[in-house]
């Protein structure tokens, strides 16, 4: 494969993994919103935490959806590169309101650099690894599904300091996205990528859910 390793897939699948993330991209924005209105008043770090997480989701979502919308090679091949490394930038999102909402101190200070140097390292792996994204494929999955799950060795501080409604929703909604990694990982299947993406979209709203439900209505 070349100019950034476009994979081609029939008009009925590109068209399915379009939609369902411009789906997603609509869902971020209208929970954006729900997120800053619910948060007003009830503090910065809150208000600034649920933000950044709400703006990686949009960030993810778009970067998909007009990798797989916009058909000129050029274009397609570099944004292939923003798609890839959204999902860390979003995996990362998703961390920073549970760390600076549940954790403080010391804790919090070395889990928040922890994951931002997870996303650096991420992104940065996706950028000399331009090109070869397919040769390294499973390596890639294997790195976002370990980020995501990382988040098991919070459980134990979350059960005792927080509402266990975000242990349930981070737990499905992992889940989802690891279940979704089978359809994506294996190609044979039809539309198995638009399968995958929706997945991603069922794990993306079940964790904003979560993090609604506990940070903004105190479930």
């Amino acid at each position: 494969m070349k100019n950034g390793e476009i994979i081609k897939y029939s008009f009925a699948e590109e068209l399915m993994n379009s939609i369902s993330h411009w789906i997603g991209v609509v869902a971020g924005i209208v929970g954006l919103v729900f997120l800053i209105v619910l948060s007003l008043g009830k503090g910065a770090l809150k208000m600034s935490s649920l933000s950044i997480y709400g703006g990686c989701f949009i960030a993810m979502f778009l970067s998909s959806a007009l990798y797989h919308t916009i058909q000129n090679k050029k274009a397609k091949s570099i944004l292939r590169v923003f798609d890839h490394s959204s999902i860390f930038l979003f995996i990362g999102g998703t961390y920073v309101p549970i760390i600076m909402l549940s954790f403080d101190g010391r804790e919090r200070i070395i889990l928040i650099f922890l994951v931002g140097a997870l996303v650096l390292g991420g992104i940065l792996f996706k950028i000399f690894t331009y090109g070869k994204f397919e040769k390294y494929k499973k390596l890639s999955l294997a790195f976002y599904l370990c980020f995501g799950w990382l988040s098991l060795f919070l459980l134990k501080h979350l059960y005792f300091n927080t509402s266990h409604t975000l242990i349930l929703f981070l737990v499905l909604g992992g889940l989802a996205y690891s279940l979704g990694s089978i359809f994506y990982a294996i190609k044979k299947i039809p539309f198995n990528h638009g399968i995958w993406h929706l997945f991603v979209l069922a794990g993306a709203v079940l964790q904003y859910l979560g993090l609604l439900f506990t940070y903004c209505l105190g479930w």
